[in-house]
């Protein structure tokens, strides 16, 4: 912890302020509720679901996960009509949620976590290895499936009315992807990128129409040692792949005996990578080099003559994937690794890489007006930030990334997750619409759906659950068939 963090913390402290920490709690009880108490008035369009998928349980018999990202998947639903909201939450009926709680052992590798195994067990592994299931980051509709994903290929169809889970819905074409896909405008199609180790180390994207159970590969780059790469840009002509020098030898990845994380290696004298794919032909076109970097997510990325332009939520190296093991976390340890909105202009007639910090706002878990303006110029991001107090998401901010310019939503005490961006119907402004998020408020122990305006962050009103969510990482929200 830096000093001035630690500073902050105590101050807090002293100052009776509650701890995040309480965000890292199981949640184990599923529950429905018809109607939840409501302060303010939702807008009389808003009629849909939002649902989220969240880490919920980390304790396991006598045994913790070891890191926030391992945590068994739920999904929660607040289902918004005719101005009340509702909610009801359920575990992912993963096999590796199954195998936990049937055995009441850790039985499948998570991000951190490995099963204790014999040496003999181990052996086996390398040869047979059961991967994870756990789809605790991300979710997206791809035509009239609801699929929820993670880091490992093996994505979980879910019913989004009951939660009920459906089983899988596809593997990606490697052992390693993302959970977060782009959808092709022409059709609907989901665009992901995955990683095939072997003999012959790939990095490849893929394409899964609406109503496919098997991917198709369409482009594939050879690499020696993967980079970690938790998303990837897109914009009309090109997939755009950012290699961040946080890599993995896949031997060793197979071979070491430890969690999947703790194989990558970050290497402050190797550059950060862009190259970009054709969409089209599958060919490599370019790749740009800059200093060395790390980044979770990209914001978004688009053309302008001969300059891709691409927006990523930026730390300074890969140490805040240490700041998040549970433990630490657990026992109130602030996050000191902040990310902050940074522009990459690639020019293609020079090759040269021109890199600014649009706003010194910390933001991360970003959300754009994505059915108007992924892969096109854009002016408005929304994200869950740090107020640099608490050592964790304080607050939710909005960025103008043509004036650059922040504005923020905050209360003592409570921590936002992302903010999910819905239009307004018949929308003219790229930021007419509200934002929702799930806030925990570690004073009451419980947590609230909140909807802002999106263009000026005042409140219109929040729906109270009577727990905690715990805290988590993406969303969506989905209209409800009357409004399509």
């Amino acid at each position: 912890m830096n000093p001035a963090s630690e500073g902050a913390t105590a101050a807090r402290a002293a100052a009776g302020m509650p701890p995040a920490s309480a965000g890292f709690s199981d949640l184990r009880d599923e529950v429905e509720i018809a109607n939840l108490p409501l302060s303010g008035a939702l807008p009389e369009w808003l009629t849909g679901s939002l649902v989220r998928v969240a880490p919920a349980q980390w304790d396991v018999g006598g045994r913790t996960l070891n890191h926030w990202f391992d945590g068994f998947a739920m999904l929660h639903r607040f289902q918004i009509s005719a101005g009340a909201v509702s909610y009801a939450n359920r575990f992912l009926q993963t096999e590796s949620y199954r195998a936990a709680r049937d055995s009441g052992k850790i039985e499948f590798s998570e991000f951190a976590s490995d099963p204790c195994r014999s040496m003999f067990k181990r052996v086996q592994a390398m040869f047979s290895p059961k991967l994870s299931d756990n789809t605790n980051v991300n979710l997206t509709r791809l035509g009239e499936r609801y699929i929820a994903m993670t880091e490992t290929p093996i994505a979980v169809q879910f019913d989004a009315r009951t939660l009920d889970t459906a089983g899988v819905a596809y593997q990606a074409p490697g052992q390693l992807s993302t959970a977060h896909p782009h959808g092709r405008r022409s059709d609907g199609a989901m665009l992901n990128y995955a990683a095939k180790l072997g003999p012959r180390n790939q990095y490849r994207f893929f394409v899964l129409e609406p109503g496919a159970r098997e991917p198709r590969t369409v482009a594939s780059l050879p690499v020696k040692e993967p980079a970690y790469m938790h998303s990837f840009g897109l914009t009309e002509r090109f997939y755009v792949l950012g290699e961040f020098p946080f890599t993995v030898n896949p031997f060793k990845l197979a071979t070491s005996g430890r969690p999947y994380i703790e194989n990558y290696s970050w290497h402050a004298d190797r550059p950060t990578r862009f190259q970009l794919v054709d969409r089209d032909s599958g060919e490599l076109v370019r790749v740009f080099e800059t200093g060395a970097c790390f980044a979770f997510h990209h914001v978004n990325a688009y053309e302008i003559g001969d300059k891709v332009i691409v927006d990523l939520c930026v730390f300074e190296d890969a140490g805040i994937i240490t700041e998040l093991y549970l433990g630490r976390l657990r026992s109130g340890g602030a996050v000191t690794a902040l990310p902050h909105l940074e522009r990459f202009e690639l020019d293609m007639a020079t090759g040269a890489v021109a890199r600014e910090r649009i706003t010194d706002a910390s933001i991360d878990l970003p959300r754009i007006n994505y059915t108007r303006n992924n892969e096109r110029p854009y002016r408005h991001v929304w994200g869950a930030g740090f107020d640099g107090s608490s050592g964790w998401f304080d607050e939710i901010v909005a960025i103008d990334v043509e004036q650059r310019t922040a504005a923020r939503w905050g209360e003592p005490g409570c921590y936002p997750g992302e903010p999910v961006f819905v239009a307004a119907p018949d929308a003219r402004a790229e930021n007419e619409g509200v934002l929702l998020s799930v806030v925990f408020d570690a004073g009451r122990g419980s947590s609230f759906m909140l909807a802002l305006d999106a263009q000026t962050l005042g409140e219109v009103a929040r729906a109270e659950v009577p727990h905690h969510i715990p805290f988590g990482f993406h969303g969506q929200f989905a209209r409800t068939r009357s409004d399509h």
